[in-house]
């Protein structure tokens, strides 16, 4: 009898369950059952983001996990991005381990590091510090998206053109404070994470760069990490995100994609870039 297994899927600041692009599909179809979640101050607008702390995405996440966990003989936990670094905290909370399920995390931001990041990014620190700036100030989304591919990344401009409600075109800063909190958390609790864990990064994150793999590796006590070459920090929309979606797959013990549903893939973005470009 196949085992039951079911994963939790977390999405990144400011985004939607599209930050994991086609993940819940590839796990469905592979017989896993998904749950997402969509965190506090999500799915309406950025200004939503303001009084959110970040106990409240954590104990949203700790309650889905209690209320899932018995219902399935496997029960996975894998975040993108900010994401990443709320499954870490869960993890280390819940005492996850190998026999409960195990763990992804995909470009966990634990250093803000990245190619793209501007000199005067350590300097929010004091912006935090003057009361009522961070909850003015607006950290604007802006091009390349975390996308290297021009298809995408044009599929992803026309989105936010149109103004569609699958990613913020901007965030607080008072919300950036609540993931360097994450960001703390996620660094110092590393070492107490119980469950195997599978860390995927591109080299070329224009957020973060492979330091925050590297530290995890040598942080985690069973963990394995993915190297992506071809991306930039969007890795489960972006070039490798077959790659991407096959090592979470071998990571949870399915068969990899067959190569017809790869092509469906990537037939389905290009369909959807001439459906923009004739809009």
């Amino acid at each position: 009898m196949t085992a039951k297994v079911g994963v939790i899927l977390i999405h990144g600041l400011g985004g939607t369950q599209y930050d994991l692009g086609s993940m819940h599909k590839i796990l469905q179809k592979a017989g896993a059952d998904t749950h997402a979640v969509t965190l506090p101050g999500h799915g309406t607008r950025p200004e939503d983001l303001i009084p959110i702390r970040a106990e409240q995405w954590i104990d949203l996440v700790v309650a889905q996990y209690r209320e899932l966990q018995p219902q399935y003989e496997q029960l996975h936990v894998m975040g993108m991005c900010m994401g990443a670094l709320l499954a870490l905290a869960v993890c280390e909370r819940v005492g996850h381990t190998a026999q409960q399920g195990k763990l992804v995390t995909l470009a966990p931001p634990i250093y803000i590091d990245g190619w793209s990041t501007p000199w005067y990014a350590g300097l929010r620190s004091l912006f935090y510090l003057i009361p009522g700036v961070a909850s003015r100030m607006k950290v604007e989304e802006g091009e390349p998206f975390g996308i290297k591919n021009t298809l995408v990344r044009a599929v992803v401009k026309a989105k936010f053109e149109r103004g569609d409600n699958f990613h913020y075109r901007w965030v607080p800063m008072a919300c950036i404070r609540q993931v360097d909190r994450l960001r703390s958390w996620a660094s110092a609790g590393a070492k107490n994470i119980k469950a195997p864990t599978l860390i995927v990064h591109a080299r070329e994150d224009e957020l973060t760069s492979l330091r925050s793999a590297e530290y995890l590796q040598a942080s985690i006590p069973d963990a394995r990490t993915v190297v992506l070459e071809n991306s930039y920090h969007m890795i489960c929309v972006d070039n490798d995100r077959d790659q991407v979606a096959n090592s979470v797959l071998e990571f949870f013990g399915f068969p990899p994609m067959p190569e017809r549903a790869r092509k469906r893939m990537r037939g389905a973005v290009a369909e959807e870039k001439n459906d923009n470009a004739q809009s």
